[in-house]
């Protein structure tokens, strides 16, 4: 787990000369006719949706490829998550145990800690490796479901009631069969990363450039009214104290002392 977390923290914080990798390692030199030739790679589209409501939601992303798709291919979105949210790693791991052993619908690895109880303003963003499922209903179709929950944000003191948090589109990579895909080509953009979310050995992937309907989905997050601060303060010690009391005196009407 510490080494699978320190190749993480090496790929997202890199800058992209670090680590992309040398196409002529991997296979011969294309020429424009071979490169020309994977027309699939540049008809994938990426849609993506917040579903449920509330702190609690479901990031939902269906990748769909129009051309047919080598067998044995995968994808994999690298997310990168602002401070308005977070992901349960807690949440995760149950959700990958008690998946179905042919279909991990929940495979994540995450390139850092994460505080669960830090509210917005005292976080960072982050990223996270989520590997895409095969979708059995749709050829060429690929999905994810990624639960992510909204942090507490500062009272706002405009009055404002809700506050916007967008999550920007992740970068997609492709992985299959090195003959398959077109490493040595000039324009594409080799990179390592995970193999999956149980091998954490490094494998060669392949970004690609999609379609996306939306530019980013975002989440409204209630937030509390700073003109009210006084008033709360003053009515929860107000109640808390009267709690008190009511308890001080049922305990010294019914309670049984001995000196």
């Amino acid at each position: 787990m510490a080494m699978a977390l320190f190749y993480l923290i090496l790929l997202f914080k890199s800058t992209p000369s670090d680590f992309t990798t040398d196409v002529h390692k991997h296979t011969h030199k294309g020429d424009k006719g071979y490169c020309s030739e994977n027309d699939w790679l540049e008809s994938f589209t990426v849609i993506r949706r917040l579903i449920n409501n509330g702190f609690h939601r479901e990031l939902v992303s269906h990748v769909q490829c129009a051309a047919a798709v080598p067998e044995g291919s995968q994808v994999l979105l690298l997310e990168k998550l602002p401070q308005g949210v977070y992901v349960d790693p807690y949440q995760l791991t149950s959700a990958q145990e008690h998946s179905d052993t042919q279909c991990l619908c929940v495979q994540v690895l995450l390139a850092s800690e994460i505080d669960l109880e830090a509210p917005a303003y005292l976080s960072s963003g982050f990223s996270a490796l989520v590997y895409a499922s095969l979708d059995p209903q749709c050829s060429g179709c690929f999905t994810t479901t990624l639960p992510v929950h909204a942090r507490y944000h500062r009272p706002a003191g405009s009055g404002e009631a809700e506050q916007r948090v967008s999550i920007e589109s992740p970068r997609l990579l492709v992985r299959a069969e090195e003959s398959t895909l077109p490493l040595a080509c000039p324009q594409n953009k080799v990179t390592e990363a995970p193999c999956t979310a149980q091998n954490h050995s490094l494998c060669v992937w392949l970004e690609i450039h999609y379609q996306q309907e939306l530019e980013a989905v975002s989440l409204q997050i209630p937030v509390g009214d700073q003109r009210q601060v006084l008033a709360v303060c003053t009515g929860t010690l107000s109640v808390t104290l009267l709690c008190c009391c009511m308890i001080l005196g049922a305990v010294w009407k019914h309670g049984h002392f001995q000196l």
